[in-house]
């Protein structure tokens, strides 16, 4: 019955882990696409008086 808290606790640990590490790439890679959203939004351009596009 020694065994039951180890594997508990080393199971609880992978568990915990795995999910923090995903939590965190999940966040990491939110705020990597917001960023590559905002650099391709167009920039407004300057129009040139009297020119048709």
């Amino acid at each position: 019955m020694d065994w039951v808290p180890i594997v508990f606790i080393t199971f609880k640990v992978l568990v915990f882990g795995t999910g923090m590490f995903f939590a965190i790439k999940w966040h990491y890679d939110q705020g990597k696409k917001a960023k590559d959203e905002a650099s391709r939004s167009p920039l407004p351009t300057e129009r040139t008086p009297g020119v048709s596009k």
